[in-house]
């Protein structure tokens, strides 16, 4: 296939002041054969109505009840890879502007390999237009999910080669359709945070890759929806990592983890919280961190040697 067909997702709630530089950015591009859907997520603010009349040809998923990043994202892939029969989906955010040859780019690199299930690229931070974000992540030998290569760099070219990536945000990621049939969507126990940790993972255990092209940009307005930092987010930093590990790691791995989780991703970080006063904050830490436990217990994921 010489121009295989893509459909850009992009998710949405309230997100409707958002839009017009994420649409606009990709309706740019040069790619011949992509088709965007904006997923709307029940958001109450007459998304699905604005984009209807302001940008004719993308068409509107709308949800009537939002069903979380992972939820909403799933409906989208069901649309792009089952009524649009793409070859490829986009999965982006609304908080971004995109580069006019991200999709062409994306597509250039993930035909190389055919075990090539995911593709990404340079992430910008959109308020510093030369400094990344994100090319990708590190692997971890406590966390597994390691931290942001390139975080806070200016781009002076040290990242631009074609490579293997062991994760990757997926604040933009190009997905395989073939990757989508053998092993489905993201896991709904992730509604937020760490959904896309899990989804690579077992894209991984499938033995499907994860690539970095430094030719695919965009720049990102960083966690706009949910916010740098909140009880909301706070409550699934610290039970979704742990549910991943539970799921893919063996009881020796997690039991390093879950000291590491206890004492440095808990304890210390609610003492910051508390000290700043941030007391919702501070709760719904330590409420995600006993919420991943309840749910190894009940469903027979935690075992003593897991612990100890």
């Amino acid at each position: 296939m010489n121009n295989p067909k893509v459909t850009v997702l992009i998710l949405s709630y309230n997100g409707k002041h958002l839009l017009d530089d994420s649409i606009s950015s990709y309706l740019k591009n040069d790619y011949p054969n992509f088709k965007i859907c904006v997923v709307d997520n029940g958001s109450d603010d007459e998304t699905k109505k604005y984009v209807n009349e302001k940008f004719k040809d993308v068409y509107v998923l709308r949800l009537e009840k939002n069903l979380g990043y992972s939820g909403g994202l799933n409906e989208g892939l069901k649309y792009a890879f089952g009524e649009q029969n793409a070859d490829y989906a986009l999965i982006t955010n609304n908080d971004v502007l995109a580069d006019d040859k991200v999709i062409g780019e994306l597509v250039k690199t993930t035909v190389m390999r055919d075990d090539i299930g995911f593709v990404t690229g340079k992430v910008y931070y959109f308020d510093k237009p030369d400094t990344l974000q994100t090319v990708g992540k590190i692997e971890h030998p406590l966390l597994w999910n390691g931290g942001h290569i390139g975080n806070r760099e200016v781009d002076k070219g040290q990242y631009d080669e074609i490579a293997e990536r062991y994760f990757a945000d997926d604040i933009f990621t190009l997905v395989c359709k073939s990757l989508y049939e053998k092993i489905g969507g993201y896991d709904t126990l992730f509604q937020f945070q760490s959904e896309e940790f899990d989804w690579q993972a077992r894209a991984k255990e499938a033995g499907f890759k994860i690539f970095y092209t430094p030719y695919a940009k965009i720049w990102h307005k960083d966690s706009v929806t949910i916010g740098k930092v909140s009880a909301f987010k706070a409550y699934y930093d610290a039970r979704n990592p742990m549910l991943v590990i539970l799921k893919h790691k063996p009881a020796d791995f997690f039991r390093k983890f879950f000291w590491w989780q206890f004492k440095i991703g808990t304890v210390r970080t609610s003492l910051v919280y508390l000290k700043q006063l941030k007391l919702k904050i501070c709760f719904k830490t330590w409420q995600g961190f006993f919420s991943a436990l309840i749910w190894g217990i009940r469903n027979k994921k935690i075992t003593f040697k897991h612990i100890f």
